[in-house]
């Protein structure tokens, strides 16, 4: 099977290099052919053009020669008569040009040819219709004359007149022929030239084709290369861009595509590293506690407190199972929210309240809730939740010793902006594009945040996208840490909205992270 894949893939980049460069050649090949023929025509129009002149010319040349003496007029009413009466006889005037001439009287009969006595001519009389057409001044057809010769020919022709004082009398036609074919009259270096030249241009644009082809195949090859690098997880292999073109953009394109499965792929073995640490730790120590209640070890006055931890790590695990489920939803575009109206500043005093003897034993103040007043939204409760308990959580557990939470909000016609603030050692620089990414932590050490998955602030963006909303941070090293949710003003109210059914009910358990 792992013969026939690779034979298959083979197949396939070869193909492509085969068709790229079998179109360029197609292309080549009927551009040459539509030139070629352009110029076959365009050279017979032409040649057949001058070969009328010349025939004209010759045809007139010897006709005049007749009409100068009243003894050449004779071998057209005479038998015995010969073309021997001109300065050159036929044959040599013939070729001169490198035509036949024939001479006929006025019923087509040959009086006398270049050929001699036993041409074809002498045989046959000339169509009506050529003497016809001649009788008005000159004639001209490529042909065989209505069958007269059984292949083509030029013919051309004049009048022979005989002027005397009672006017013109037409006493014969003088005929000119030649073989309808140009390319023997062309000179064959002239074929020479143009065969030669045509054959390095075809040599040569077929190598540019070629090497444009394999250019353009070869970033597709580097990518199918660097995909099967890809599937036993190697992701450091990237694409050479080499150009700006439609190629280039997917190359591009691919390279960020491997960025990102690269980060995915070192934040997935961080979570299953996170995700082992945090069902060992917990597990571990529930099954010690629950053994050494079991077996007496632990002494029963302080059964309570050990079950207690025990409690404390089971809703521990909970919250990790319920991240998961939630990363699992959002994942498959199951998350959606459930809005009613509710007041954001009871939920926001109430999650405060819970963390209230951490806030003591930390000696945190508290300090901007007097900017508050009721404020009503129409959103998911349990998913805002969420949201403002993971803000307080961090921001309990990351302030400083005796330091400060401060909470603020803005208002505008469209939505309602609220900030939670506190001291503390701040986020780095080079940490804060990726604070909202999933499985994400700041604290590698994991001194400080030893309970979070770095899911909390990933489910908090996405539940705020799904209100059209959004969330955001600044921070200042060694300062402070400041987070910032908005929820748009302008839903419509639940009265207004027409419920369709398609909204999933969701619980999510609150979750510390950072």
């Amino acid at each position: 099977m792992k013969q026939r894949a690779k034979s298959s893939g083979f197949q396939v980049k070869s193909s492509l290099f085969r068709k790229y460069l079998m179109f360029g050649l197609i292309i080549l090949l009927v551009s040459f052919i539509s030139l070629g023929v352009m110029m076959y025509i365009f050279v017979n129009s032409y040649w057949e053009r001058e070969q009328k002149n010349t025939l004209i010319a010759t045809a007139e040349r010897v006709a005049e020669k007749i009409e100068s003496s009243q003894e050449r007029l004779s071998i057209f009413t005479t038998i015995s008569g010969r073309s021997s009466l001109l300065d050159k006889p036929l044959p040599y005037m013939s070729g001169d040009v490198g035509s036949d001439i024939l001479l006929v009287d006025l019923t087509g009969t040959c009086v006398d040819c270049s050929e001699g006595d036993n041409c074809y001519h002498r045989r046959h009389a000339l169509p009506s219709y050529v003497l016809g057409a001649t009788a008005n001044g000159e004639f001209f057809e490529t042909g065989t004359l209505d069958g007269y010769y059984e292949e083509n020919y030029c013919t051309a022709g004049v009048p022979i007149v005989d002027e005397t004082d009672a006017g013109s009398e037409i006493q014969g036609y003088c005929y000119v022929f030649a073989k309808a074919t140009f390319t023997s009259a062309l000179p064959s270096t002239f074929i020479q030239i143009f065969l030669i030249s045509a054959g390095i241009t075809l040599a040569l644009v077929i190598l540019l084709v070629a090497l444009m082809s394999y250019q353009m195949a070869w970033p597709l090859r580097q990518m199918s290369n660097a995909a099967k690098r890809f599937a036993v997880g190697d992701f450091s292999v990237r694409v050479n861009v080499r150009s700006s073109d439609e190629i280039g953009e997917l190359a591009n394109a691919f390279n960020n595509m491997a960025d990102s499965l690269s980060a995915s792929e070192g934040m997935r073995r961080t979570f299953i590293s996170n995700v082992s640490h945090e069902l060992k730790t917990p597990m571990t120590s529930i099954a010690g506690f629950i053994d050494g209640i079991l077996d007496g070890t632990i002494p029963p006055e302080r059964q309570k407190h050990y079950l207690t931890i025990v409690s404390n790590e089971v809703k521990r695990l909970s919250r990790l199972v319920t991240s998961m489920l939630s990363l699992s939803r959002i994942d498959n575009g199951e998350l959606k929210i459930h809005p009613a109206n509710f007041d954001l500043f009871s939920t926001l005093i109430s999650i405060l309240a819970g963390f209230e003897q951490k806030i003591i034993e930390r000696n945190l103040r508290i300090t901007g809730l007097e900017r508050f007043r009721s404020i009503q939204v129409y959103a998911d409760p349990d998913l805002m939740y969420q949201v403002i308990y993971n803000l307080i959580e961090n921001a309990v557990k990351f302030t400083d010793e005796g330091g400060y939470i401060d909470f603020d909000i803005e208002e505008t016609r469209f939505d309602i902006t609220v900030m939670i603030t506190n001291s503390g050692e701040g986020i780095p620089p080079e940490d804060i594009r990726f604070i909202f990414d999933r499985f994400y932590k700041t604290d590698k050490s994991r001194s400080m945040d030893k309970k979070g998955m770095g899911l909390g602030l990933y489910i908090a963006k996405t539940i705020m996208r799904l209100h059209e909303g959004d969330i955001y941070v600044e921070s200042r090293v060694g300062e402070y840490t400041r987070f910032a949710f908005r929820l748009p003003t302008n839903v419509p109210h639940p009265s207004k909205k027409k419920p369709d059914g398609k909204y999933i009910e969701t619980t999510i358990e609150p979750e510390t992270e950072e």
